[in-house]
C-alpha cells in the first residue's frame, strides 16, 4: 500500500433523518465505507470515519407536516434508529454525529461568514414559487406535478422518482402545493449563490486531468456536468427550518441543505478530536469520500467548490459511489415502503448481521444497478457461508477437538501438497489487498473467501479422517495447516464480517493478529490450546424467507391500490333514464362453466319475481362451487342476448378491484329476493 499519506480520513454520505436506513443505502454506501475503514485499521494506520445524520432536509419538514410534529421530533427519532441500527450491523465509525449539534450550527454559520465576507458569494433578487395560500416560499419538495420527461404523477420540483430525472419547478406540468394543494405563483426573493462557473477551470483540471482513476460513473457524471458548463447555485432558501443565514437582511432564510450537510463532515471531525485540522488541513491526509450515484455532483463539483473557495481545506483523493440496488427486480422506494430496512432485519435475523453484509457486498452495484432478492440472499447463506466457510472451519476445529483434545499439533515434513497449497493461500493477499485499495469490494470478497474454498478442497483432498487410522502423523501436519488457514481467514474475512472474525478466534482462544500476517503459515504455536468449536453460521429455511417475500407481496398490492385511478365519469344521464334500471337482489341457484369457454358461466337466478338465466363472463375470477348460494344485485329488465345458443336475460353487477380481480356486488345483509335497489 502506498505511505504517500500520514493518514486517511473517511467521510460517508450522511442519511436523511426523515427515515430509517434501507439495504440500498448499505449497498452504496455504509458497507463499501466500513470494509476500506476496518482493513486501514488492520494495517495500522492514521485513519477516522466520519458520519452523521443529515437533519435539515426539506423531506424532514415535509414529514414533520404529515405527521403534525415538529421538525426536530422527526429528526430526534430517526437520528436515534439509524445511529442504533448502524452499531448493531457492526458499522463502525468513529463519530456519528448530526447536523442539528451546535459544533455543527457555529462550523456552518463560519464557513458561510467567510466565504461572504470575502465577496465569494454573488446575491441575486429572481422569481421563485409562492403558495399564495400557505402565505410561503416553496423549496423544491414543496412543488409537485406531472414529470415532463416521463409524464408521471406525484414528480417533485427537484426530481421525479419514477424516471429519475433531474428537474426544476419550472419544468412541471401543472405544478402543485403540497401544502394547500393551490397553483403556485411566482414571487420575487433574494438569495445568495455560489458561482460554481467561477471553479470549472479547477474542476477540469483536478478532476479530468487529476483523478482518471476514479470510478467510471463518477468521473462520467463529472465530465457531464463540466462539459454541460457550470452555473451559479443557490446557497439560502427560504425557510423556517435550518440553520439560519448568519447575515443581515436575511430573516426567513436558512443556509440550503446542499451548503449546510457536507459541512457536517467537519463538524463531526471537531466533536471527534481536537486534532480535527490535521485531518483536514493538511496535504498528508487521504481524503476519501464514499457516496450514493445521486451525490456525485454535490460531492466531486459543488463540495470541492465550496472548500476551494474557503482556501483552508484539502479537497477528496477519491469519492467512490456505487450504483443503485434494486430489490426483487423493482427500484427501492422508501414513499412505498419498498425496501429493506435495517432496523426491521435486525429484529427479524438476530445474529445475521454478517449474513447481511455479505450479501450486500457480493450483490454491491459497483459497476451497474443490481438486484437484491431474498432468494439470492438465502442461497449466499446456505451455499457459501455454511457450506464453504462455516464448513471448513468447524471441520477445522472438530478434528482437532477430536483427535488431539484441542491442542495445536505440530507440523512436520510437508508435501508437494501441501506446499502447493500454501503458495497458492499466499497469492490472495497481493488480490485482496490490490482490490480493496481500489475500492473493488465485490472481488475483494471473493478472495477473502477463496481462503475457505482452498482449506475445504485441502481437506476433502487429504481426507485425514481416513489416514487417522493408517498414518497418524500425517494428519498432525494436515490440520496445523487447516488451523492455520481458519487463523488467516479470521484476518482476511474481518473488514467484510467482523463479528464471524470474532467468532473464529474466540474458537482459536486468540487475540486478533496484524494485517500483515495475513498469509502466515505460524499463526498458531504448536501446543496452543483452542477453545470449543461452534457453528459460524446457520441455515436459513424457507419459511423465514417466505415471510419476507408475502410482506413484500403484501406491500405490492397496497402500492398498487394507492395506484388505481378511477375511470373517468360517463356521459350524463337523466333522472328518468336510472328510474328505468331495474337493480334486484337475487340469489343464485346454480352456476355451471359453458363448454368450450374460458370466461363464460351459465347462472340460474332467483330474482324474487322469477327464475332466469343469465350467462356472465366471470369464469376466471369464480368457480361454480363459491358462487351457489350468493346473493347478488341483478339488474333484471336488461335487453336479453344470446351467448352460445343460450339466451342471458339480465347483468349480476360486479366492481374491479385494485389488483383487476372482480368483486361481487352484494347486500350488506342478507335481503328478500325480489327487493329493488335504486
Amino acid at each position: 500500500m502506498s505511505n504517500d499519506f500520514k493518514r486517511y480520513l473517511i467521510t460517508s454520505a450522511l442519511p436523511y433523518a426523515n427515515g430509517p436506513v434501507h439495504i440500498g443505502h448499505l449497498a452504496g454506501v455504509y458497507i463499501p465505507s466500513d470494509i476500506y475503514t476496518r482493513y486501514l485499521r488492520l494495517r495500522g494506520r492514521d485513519v477516522i470515519s466520519v458520519c452523521g445524520s443529515d437533519e435539515h432536509g426539506v423531506p424532514i419538514t415535509i414529514k414533520a407536516k404529515k405527521e403534525g410534529i415538529t421538525p426536530q421530533q422527526v429528526v430526534d427519532r430517526y437520528h436515534a434508529i439509524i445511529k442504533d441500527s448502524f452499531e448493531k450491523l457492526g458499522i463502525s465509525f468513529d463519530i456519528y454525529s448530526r447536523t442539528t449539534s451546535p459544533t455543527h450550527a457555529k462550523t456552518a454559520s463560519d464557513f458561510f461568514r467567510k466565504l461572504y465576507d470575502e465577496g465569494k458569494f454573488v446575491e441575486q433578487t429572481t422569481e421563485q414559487f409562492y403558495d399564495e395560500e400557505a402565505k410561503s416560499f416553496l423549496a423544491d419538495r414543496y412543488i409537485t406535478g406531472t414529470c415532463p420527461k416521463c409524464g408521471a404523477e406525484g414528480a417533485y420540483g427537484d426530481q421525479c422518482e419514477v424516471c429519475g430525472s433531474t428537474l426544476s419547478p419550472d419544468e412541471l406540468v401543472n405544478p402543485r402545493s403540497t401544502l394547500s394543494g393551490a397553483t403556485p405563483v411566482k414571487r420575487e426573493t433574494k438569495h445568495w449563490y455560489l458561482p460554481l462557473d467561477k471553479y470549472e477551470s479547477m474542476l477540469r483540471e483536478w478532476i479530468l486531468e487529476g483523478h482518471k482513476e476514479w470510478k467510471s460513473n463518477v468521473y462520467g457524471q463529472c465530465k457531464s456536468w463540466l462539459d454541460g458548463g457550470l452555473l451559479p447555485r443557490a446557497v439560502s432558501r427560504d425557510l423556517e427550518w435550518g440553520i439560519p443565514v448568519p447575515v443581515e437582511g436575511a430573516e426567513g432564510k436558512v443556509l440550503y441543505v446542499w451548503f449546510d450537510a457536507p459541512i457536517g463532515y467537519i463538524s463531526a471531525t471537531k466533536d471527534l478530536t481536537p486534532d480535527w485540522e490535521k485531518y483536514w488541513k493538511s496535504e498528508d491526509t487521504k481524503l476519501v469520500h464514499f457516496i450514493g450515484k445521486d451525490n456525485i455532483v454535490f460531492h466531486c463539483i459543488v463540495f470541492p467548490s465550496m472548500l476551494k473557495a474557503h482556501g483552508d481545506y484539502i479537497l477528496p483523493e477519491n469519492v467512490p459511489s456505487n450504483e443503485f440496488l434494486n430489490l426483487e427486480g423493482r427500484k427501492i422506494s422508501t414513499s412505498k415502503n419498498w425496501a429493506v430496512w435495517l432496523h426491521e432485519y435486525l429484529v427479524d435475523f438476530p445474529g445475521k448481521e454478517d449474513v447481511l453484509r455479505y450479501a450486500l457486498c457480493a450483490t454491491a452495484p459497483e459497476t451497474k444497478d443490481n438486484d437484491f432478492t431474498w432468494k439470492d440472499y438465502q442461497a449466499r447463506n446456505n451455499n457459501e457461508l455454511v457450506a464453504v466457510l462455516g464448513n471448513f472451519v468447524n471441520r477445522a476445529l472438530v478434528l482437532t477437538k477430536k483427535y488431539y483434545d484441542g491442542e495445536v499439533p505440530a507440523c512436520g515434513e510437508l508435501a508437494d501438497y501441501d506446499r502447493d497449497t500454501i503458495a497458492e493461500l499466499s497469492e490472495i493477499k497481493a488480490s485482496l489487498e490490490s482490490n480493496i485499495e481500489n475500492y473493488r469490494f465485490r472481488e475483494a470478497l471473493k478472495d477473502a473467501m477463496n481462503f475457505a474454498r482452498i482449506g475445504n478442497k485441502y481437506l476433502a483432498d487429504s481426507e485425514p479422517w481416513k489416514l487417522i487410522k493408517t498414518d497418524a502423523e500425517r494428519v498432525k501436519t494436515i490440520l496445523n495447516i487447516a488451523l492455520q488457514i481458519t487463523a488467516n481467514i479470521a484476518i482476511a474475512i474481518e473488514p467484510f464480517m467482523p463479528f464471524s472474525a470474532a467468532k473464529i478466534l474466540n474458537m482459536l482462544a486468540c487475540e486478533k493478529f496484524g494485517w500483515e500476517r495475513l498469509g502466515a503459515m505460524d499463526l498458531l504455536a504448536a501446543g496452543h490450546h483452542i477453545g470449543e468449536p461452534s457453528l459460524l453460521f446457520e441455515k436459513i429455511e424457507d419459511e423465514a424467507i417466505q415471510k419476507q417475500l408475502d410482506r413484500l407481496e403484501e406491500i405490492a398490492k397496497q402500492n398498487a391500490a394507492a395506484e388505481v385511478k378511477a375511470e373517468p365519469q360517463k356521459a350524463e344521464c337523466s333522472f328518468d333514464d336510472f328510474q328505468k334500471m331495474d337493480i334486484r337482489v337475487s340469489t343464485i341457484l346454480e352456476a355451471e362453466k359453458l363448454p368450450k369457454t374460458k370466461k363464460l358461466l351459465k347462472l340460474t337466478i332467483d330474482t324474487g319475481i322469477d327464475k332466469r338465466t343469465i350467462v356472465s363472463g366471470i369464469a376466471e375470477h369464480f368457480t361454480p362451487e363459491e358462487l351457489v348460494g350468493q346473493q347478488v344485485l341483478v339488474l333484471v329488465n336488461l335487453a336479453p342476448r344470446d351467448f352460445r345458443g343460450i339466451t342471458s336475460q339480465g347483468m349480476i353487477l360486479m366492481a374491479e378491484d385494485a389488483t383487476g380481480a372482480l368483486r361481487l356486488v352484494q347486500p350488506n345483509e342478507k335481503t328478500n329476493n325480489g327487493a329493488m335497489v335504486g
